[in-house]
């Protein structure tokens, strides 16, 4: 299931996993990037959102994503490349300390 997570309009959202059941068999995706802004999401936060549905669901259920792709809206609130790459680069040191944590 993957779905947007860290965009001012949704990132609030998370705390609904906290009341619903997912199966088993499902794993979560969250946007743990904003695809839509040229801020660069610091690496300790990123952390902290892949830790929040770890923590409802299980680490190995959670898989770190962007909210959607960086050219989704053509001509229409464009991130420059090196951002974009900046911020994919963010998502993995993020993701690295969410596994140290976790595991």
């Amino acid at each position: 299931l993957s779905f947007e997570g860290s965009n001012p309009r949704h990132s609030h959202e998370w705390t609904v996993f906290r009341d619903i059941k997912i199966p088993e068999e499902k794993i979560l995706i969250p946007g743990v990037i904003d695809s839509t802004t040229n801020f660069v999401e610091h690496p300790e936060l990123v952390s902290e959102r892949i830790c929040r549905f770890a923590d409802i669901v299980g680490r190995n259920r959670v898989i770190a994503g962007s909210d959607c792709g960086f050219s989704t809206f053509a001509g229409f609130g464009t991130v420059d490349a090196d951002i974009t790459y900046a911020k994919l680069s963010s998502m993995a040191k993020g993701a690295e300390i969410a596994s140290k944590k976790l595991w």
